[in-house]
Formats: structure tokens, sequence, C-alpha cells
């Protein structure tokens, strides 16, 4: 009998899955390849299904080895070492399954797992196009083989411990004890592995020169809901920031934060600019390094948070694990580049560009900004590890630089944001752009002055003056994106009352189910505009900090804070230090607050500490809490307050886009036969859109 049946069981289902990826990898490859396939070769077919087979199979083999992992913490088997390092009897049940990604080993497995899902789907759908997914489900096979190969040598999540049994484990960081980090991970993930899909379709189109523009017809719903997904996970990781670790911020410019950034920028530009190539044929080269360096992003992502190449609160231990990262890079890179060279005739404009003033004139800006915002936050990231290899000194790069270079950016990408709908195909009239701008000038104009008038004056702010500058822009500019955003929609709406006679309430339905991909981007306009307006808040913040004996006040902004008592307590998993705190708004107590210091322990391993911070949060402001912990010589506890003005727009305007991308994903109807009027608003409705984010 085995003495270890389920990390034997585990073991053994990643090696068959190696077995069944790289099956399906040299059979895929070698049906694709064969001269005669193109004739209807009977080999090559039977090869080709059983290499799709092999990739389902692979799912399924896959999800075994997950689930013995997952069995394994449940049942506190402390004989495999990554159970023993990150769980223990005690821990909460949710985060024992969060422990499949708690760790370097487990994360990877999760990578795997989520990549043979992502492929067990394209290849049920294979007729869509049976030769194009055959191309793509090889080139994912590919990468699953090197996400297979590591886990089986080089990061096995099933090696036993050595010695006797331990009696429990060392527990789960205090860091991971969180809600969200049950989701956040695996939404960032899910974010992260599915841009592996359209980069295969992209790179097999062009590895077949695929004629026409089929293949981003076929992917728009993977890249869209990859888009998605990563954004949720962004956003969960900024939510959990704010609410963990207790520095009053969300987003602090952190190496694995930008890491996740920069295939967002990448991803987002693809977006935008695959609507050239539908609409004009035009940006085919650039779509195409879009996607190729969007996936290499991700895995460069993977890459710092597992080989210590960089210092971040979220990374994992330092590993030798990292060269073979760099190799897989090399070898991407590699393929992608003979590939595009071999074909690049395949890539030719079918137009060019024919105004400044012009939609697709703002697509490529947008484009361009993008690239450059993504540029600088892999600059800023990697710049410490280059000024080490150059100078034998790691240089620091800090929050202000990225401020500095990417508030300019983002209040362009803002402005562009309401610009761009705005602008007809190919050429605007200086009729088009009087009847289309006035109203949002005279809005921005308008909410400049009352903003002034109302105190936000950068010229009296000294230090804070470019934080107030990037405030009162965005609040103008995010006026004036509204108004020409609704503006624009209410236009259409009008014609599809004077068409049909409809209430402007169906009227606006009816608008935006004819055309839901343009109305669901609009929607996430609206969405980011709101999240910018959030972030404008952070010019205004407040803080302050004071040890807090029983009945001390604390006054801070419009509140008054006065702490009832502080104590301690211990649970199974953990003793925590806490204080009561009542908060007074003027005379009236608007809420009761338990800021506390957590240690968390495991039986085998040193006491560690967890800030949990109590927030009240209104559509105004929030006021957070931090308990700093003792003042050993007066045995009072610290208390630190921040007022964050707004904090709760950013976490809306996530929620807005988010609903607009399903409202994008959201098949369209076709108008009616009798629909023959056309305006260039009518036109609008007619005209096929990509995202806008």
């Amino acid at each position: 009998m085995l003495s270890h049946p389920m990390p034997e069981f585990g073991s053994f289902s990643l090696l068959l899955a190696l077995a069944l990826a790289v099956y399906s990898l040299c059979a895929g490859a070698y049906a694709l390849w064969r001269p005669s396939l193109a004739t209807g070769d009977q080999l090559s077919s039977r090869l080709g299904e059983t290499a799709r087979r092999a990739g389902m199979g692979t799912f399924l083999v896959v999800t075994c080895a997950a689930t013995a992992l997952v069995w394994a913490a449940f049942t506190n088997d402390f004989s495999v070492s990554y159970i023993l390092a990150h769980t223990n009897r005690d821990l909460n049940p949710a985060y024992k399954f969060s422990a499949l990604w708690s760790g370097q080993e487990g994360s990877l497995l999760l990578w795997a797992w989520l990549l043979s899902a992502y492929g067990f789907v394209l290849r049920v759908r294979h007729r869509v196009d049976v030769r194009l997914s055959a191309f793509a489900s090889t080139i994912l096979a590919g990468i699953q083989v090197f996400f297979l190969l590591l886990l089986n040598f080089a990061a096995p999540p099933f090696a036993i411990q050595p010695g006797p049994l331990a009696l429990d484990g060392r527990g789960l960081n205090p860091l991971l004890q969180y809600p969200e980090m049950v989701i956040h991970p695996p939404m960032l993930y899910l974010g992260y592995v599915g841009f592996s899909v359209p980069f295969a379709f992209a790179l097999g189109a062009l590895m077949m020169r695929y004629p026409g523009e089929k293949w981003i017809h076929i992917t728009r719903r993977w890249t869209m809901v990859t888009w998605l997904f990563l954004t949720c996970g962004i956003f969960l990781g900024a939510h959990w920031a704010y609410s963990v670790l207790g520095w009053g911020g969300y987003w602090g410019w952190d190496p694995v934060e930008n890491a996740s950034l920069m295939p967002w920028l990448t991803g987002t530009a693809f977006l935008h600019s695959v609507m050239m190539q539908e609409k004009r044929g035009m940006m085919k080269n650039w779509n195409v390094w879009l996607i190729f360096s969007t996936f290499m992003l991700t895995i460069l992502g993977t890459l710092l948070t597992r080989s210590g190449l960089v210092s971040s609160v979220h990374a994992f231990a330092q590993s030798s694990i990292g060269n073979w990262f760099y190799g897989f890079i090399l070898v991407v890179l590699a393929v992608c580049l003979f590939t595009f060279f071999r074909n690049r005739d395949h890539l030719v404009s079918e137009n060019r560009l024919e105004s400044l003033v012009s939609r697709e004139s703002s697509f490529l800006f947008n484009n361009l900004v993008l690239l450059v915002a993504c540029f600088t936050v892999l600059w800023g990231t990697l710049f410490p590890v280059l000024s080490e290899y150059v100078k034998g000194e790691r240089a620091t790069v800090s929050a202000p630089f990225y401020n500095r270079v990417n508030i300019p950016i983002g209040l362009f990408l803002l402005f562009l944001t309401g610009l761009g709908p705005l602008l007809a195909w190919r050429s605007t009239s200086i009729r088009a752009i009087k009847r289309n701008f006035v109203l949002p000038g005279i809005a921005m104009a308008t909410t400049l002055v009352a903003l002034i008038i109302a105190g936000i004056r950068p010229w009296n702010d000294g230090d804070d003056m470019h934080a107030t500058i990037f405030s009162l822009m965005t609040f103008t500019l995010g006026v004036g994106v509204i108004t020409a955003i609704s503006s624009e929609f209410l236009r259409g709406v009008n014609v599809v009352h004077t068409q049909t006679g409809q209430n402007l309430l169906l009227s606006a339905v009816t608008l935006t189910r004819r055309n839901t991909r343009r109305y669901g981007g609009y929607l996430v306009h609206f969405g980011i505009v709101v999240l910018f307006i959030g972030i404008a808040g952070g010019a205004f913040n407040q803080s302050k900090e004071m040890e807090m004996g029983f009945g001390d006040t604390m006054l801070i902004g419009p509140y008054r804070i006065v702490c009832q008592s502080f104590t301690q307590d211990s649970n199974p998993n953990y003793d925590t230090e806490f204080a009561i705190l009542d908060a007074y708004k003027g005379k009236r107590l608007i809420t009761q607050l338990h800021p506390e210091k957590r240690v968390y322990f495991a039986s085998t391993d040193h006491a560690q500490p967890a800030t949990m911070v109590s927030n009240y949060s209104t559509l105004q402001n929030d006021l957070y809490v931090v308990y700093e912990g003792k003042n050993p010589d007066t045995d009072k506890p610290i208390i630190k307050v921040f007022i964050n003005p707004l904090i709760a727009w950013i976490w809306i305007g996530v929620v807005i886009v988010v609903a607009g991308t399903f409202l994008a994903l959201v098949p369209a109807i076709q108008p009616g036969a009798n629909r023959n009027r056309t305006t260039p608003e009518s036109e609008a409705t007619k005209t096929p859109e990509v995202l806008h984010a």
C-alpha cells in the first residue's frame, strides 16, 4: 500500500498531464505541417483529432492534480511540504482552499489548471474554424508543456517533507487571511492566463497567413472576458491593499502591482486598435505585436512574482525558477519574431490615415499613450534591477516618479475617452465638430469656474499644487467626457424615437440593443471617468496619529473620535488587540469603529502580525482607522486616522466598467428592414464597435 496515496496520485497526474501535453504539441504540429495536409490526408486528420483530444484530456488530469492538493490541505496532510508550509489545523476552511495559490508551487498549478481549462473550451468549440483552432490548440499545448515541466521538475507541489510527520503546519501568511484573497488571485490569474488564447489565435493566424479578420471576430469575446477578469483582479487587489495593509492607500506602484497593470494597458490598447483592423483594414502589424506583447508581459509578471528579481509584499520567496521563465520568454520572443518576419507581407494595411481629426487618429493616439504608460511602468519596475547589474547598487524608484509621468498620461487618456466617440471615420467636418463639442466645452468651462470659486485653487496649495492641478483637471475633463458621451447617446435616442415613435425610454433600450458593443463601451468609458474622479479625491486626504486612552478624543476634519475602550482577545488561529472608538460628526454619533492588530500563530512557526483596518465609507469620504499597536511606556494604543475623500467612487467606477463590459458582450439585435433613414447618428448604431475601455 502507498504511504502517501494522495501526493502520489497528484504527482502521477502531473506526469500524465505532461505526457498528454507533449503529445498534443508534437502530434498537432506534425499534423499541421505535413505537406499532404491540404489534400485531405487521413493520417493528418486522425493525428490532429488525437492531438485535440489529448489536449482536452490534459484538463481532466490537471484537475485531478489540483483536487489532490486541495484534498491534502483539507485533510491536514503535513507530509506534503507545500501543505506544511501554507496551512495549519485551525485555519479557516476558505483559506485552506486558497492555499492552492498561496505559495509558488500551488500558484503554478493554478496557472496550469486554468490554462488547461481555457484550452478545453477552445478545443470543444474548434468547429468555429477547424484549422485555425488547430493552430491555436497546438500553441496552447506548447505553453502548457512549459508549465507542466516546471511543476514536474522545478517546483513540484507534492514534494514529501523529510523527517517525522509534523503535528501542525506553519500557517497561511496573515496578509492572505482576508476574504478578498480567496477570489483576487484566481481572478488575476484568469486574466493573465486568458490572454494566452488570443495570443495563440493571433500567432496561429499569422503562421497560416489567415485571410481576412475572422481570427479577430473569433477571439473578441475571449479578449474582452480576459480583460474583464484582469480588471477585476487588479481592483480586488487594490481593495485588499486598502483594507489590510493599513497605510491608507490602495495603489503604491509596487513592482508586482505594476506587473499586473502592464498587460492591462497593452490589452486595453489591443481592444481599441483591433477596431481599426475590423473597420478599415489598418494597424495589422500593430495589433499582432500588441497581443504578442500582452502575452509576454503576463509571463514577465509571473516571473517578477516568483524569481526574487524585485522586492514586494506580493512576491514569493527568491527562487532559481526565474531561469526557466527567462528561457521561456526568449523562446516565445524568437518564435514571434521569426513568424512575423516570415509573414509580414501578409500584414499590409489596406488604408491609410486620412485626417488627424478622425476616429482613426483618436484610436492611434490612444494606443500611443497607453504604450507610453506601459513603457514608463516597465522602466520604473526594472530600473532597480538594471542599476544593480550595471553599477552594483540597487536604485529606488518610488511613487513620485510614476505619478509625475503617469498623471499627464492619465489626463490625456481621459480626454481621449470623451473625444473618440464624437469623431467620424476618415474625417470629421467642421460642422460636426461644432455640433458635437460646443456642449461639452460649455460644461467643462462652467465646471472649472465653479471649482475655482469653491476653493480648489492650485496656486494656493504649495507642495500639493500638482495633486490639486490633477484633481481640478480630472473633475473638469470628467464632466466634459460625461457630457460628450451623454449627448451623443441622446442624439441617437432621438433618431430612434423619430423613426419608431417609441417613448424615449424604449428608444434608449432599442438603440442600445442594436449596438451593444458601442454603448457597452460608452458605459465602460463612463465607469472610467467615475474611477478617475475617485482617484482625484486623493489630493484632499487628511491624516492624524495619537495615543488614545479611555475617554481620549481626536479631532480630524468634521469628525470627533472618542476612545471607549481597548482590550485583547484570543482565537484558535490568532490573538488580537483592538480598540473600540465612537465616531461623531458634529454632535451625532455616526458609527463605532473597531481597528485591531492580530498576531497569527501556528505551533511550528513564530508569531506573525497583521493589521485589520476599520473603515466607515460614504460617497463623500472614508473614515479609515488603523490600530498601530501599544506604546510600551504608557500602555496606550496608538491610533492613526485617515480621511480619504471620494474613495467609494473608485469601487463604483469599477462596478460600472464591469456592467459595461457585460453589456458589450451581449449579442446585438439587427434593426428592422423598414429602417432606411441614414444620419450620422443612425449610421453609428449600425457600425460595429469594439469595447472602449
